[in-house]
């Protein structure tokens, strides 16, 4: 099959603003989480966040912001960077040779908040028309690829957590297809108080105040996770398309990956990621023993932590593999911290260190080898990306350098 490289990549993250910030504030331990301040969170049972709060005067066009959500504009900000580390203009490109691929979990939440506030408090004459589509799940899609002229594939995918790689996996089918180049990934998170109600009471949030002892997976004082906002936007080419357009540099490959559902809660069946791991790693042509580090998807629910540990030493065997979790620094970014992720491995990929997993004082698995407090350095040729959605989903992803 037809190679599919990262030639280009953009963040927006808790603990840093693009690439070279996040990448040393992870490597350094340095946490973006912290007391929720975009609202007054008395009366919820959550209160820690990781918040991405920024002026968006000072990096968008005034045009744009009276019909975009947070999330949206923090993606046309992760979008630029990924686009120019890449060295790729798609307005010079030929029409229909470059699209867009996002992941998201409820849209512009936010926007939509403050429109419906409008309408009960003042009336329908107070509704922005652009409450049409700035809330609306492919809207992330919609403004990347109007910005930049990415008038070639562009689809979103809603799998929450999950569909951050289910987005990169799409656009590199897309890329083998034909398509020259594509962005994808995920740029996420609903900081609102109708939003934060949803997610306090899933029953997967912490309700702990301490931001160093809010979110602890694979601890044994895991108490929930804590949500945050950002995520990261890759490009997407063959080798010698983004030779022809002189960009000889790559992060990495995207070797593998495969997407499974979990069965029905009561039917006895073992849940989907042991099969989302095994399909990837043949999708990629290695195996167990060739993968360098996992970068794990680190629930912060006891229980669905204990399954995914369950399922790494089914795998891997005991102590096996490096196991880390980042996103202690940043929260889980709903469909943005799996590409997240995906960025962080491939910075490991090219620099040869494990980013550490923070905070985790307990471990709960003695049979995981967790990246814990600082970064390890490694000889890293593959790392394995795991992500899972609330309602079933699993998905696997396999970097090679």
């Amino acid at each position: 099959m037809t190679d599919v490289v990262v030639t280009g990549i953009g963040v927006v993250a808790p603990n840093g603003w693009g690439v070279a910030e996040y990448w040393d504030a992870t490597l350094a331990g340095r946490s973006g989480l912290g007391p929720l301040t975009r609202f007054d969170s008395t009366g919820y049972r959550a209160h820690v966040a990781g918040e991405v709060n920024f002026t968006p005067e000072e990096h968008l066009p005034g045009r744009l912001l009276p019909q975009t959500d947070h999330m949206t504009r923090l993606a046309l900000v992760a979008a630029e960077e990924a686009l120019a580390d890449a060295g790729a203009d798609p307005t010079t490109m030929p029409d229909f040779s470059a699209g867009v691929v996002t992941a998201a979990s409820a849209g512009g939440f936010e926007f939509g908040q403050k429109e419906l506030q409008a309408l009960w408090s003042k009336g329908p004459a107070y509704v922005s028309a652009y409450q049409s589509f700035a809330w609306f799940y492919p809207v992330n899609t919609g403004q990347i690829s109007i910005r930049h002229g990415m008038r070639g594939p562009g689809s979103a995918l809603v799998a929450e957590q999950a569909g951050g790689l289910d987005a990169l996996a799409k656009a590199r089918r897309h890329v083998r297809e034909g398509t020259a180049l594509m962005l994808a990934g995920a740029v996420d998170g609903s900081l609102c108080p109708w939003s934060w109600l949803c997610l306090s009471r899933s029953g997967t949030v912490s309700p702990r105040r301490d931001p160093q002892r809010a979110f602890l997976p694979f601890d044994a004082d895991a108490s929930g996770g804590v949500p945050g906002e950002g995520g990261a936007l890759l490009v997407l080419e063959t080798p010698d398309g983004a030779a022809e357009r002189g960009q000889h540099r790559h992060y990495g490959r995207i070797a593998g990956y495969a997407a499974t559902f979990d069965p029905r809660p009561g039917s006895g069946r073992p849940p989907g990621l042991r099969r989302a791991i095994d399909t990837a790693l043949a999708d990629a042509g290695i195996g167990p023993s060739d993968v360098d580090v996992v970068f794990a998807d680190a629930s912060g629910v006891a229980e669905q932590d204990r399954a995914e540990a369950e399922v790494l030493g089914a795998v891997f065997g005991p102590r096996g593999v490096p196991v880390t979790a980042p996103k202690t620094m940043t929260g889980r970014l709903l469909a943005g911290g799996a590409p997240l992720d995906v960025a962080a491995a491939l910075l490991s990929l090219r620099d040869g260190v494990i980013p550490p997993s923070v905070h985790i004082g307990r471990p709960a698995h003695p049979d995981l080898d967790l990246v814990r407090d600082r970064p390890r350095p490694a000889r890293l040729g593959s790392a394995l990306v795991l992500a899972r959605g609330h309602g079933g989903f699993n998905s696997a992803l396999v970097l090679t350098s």
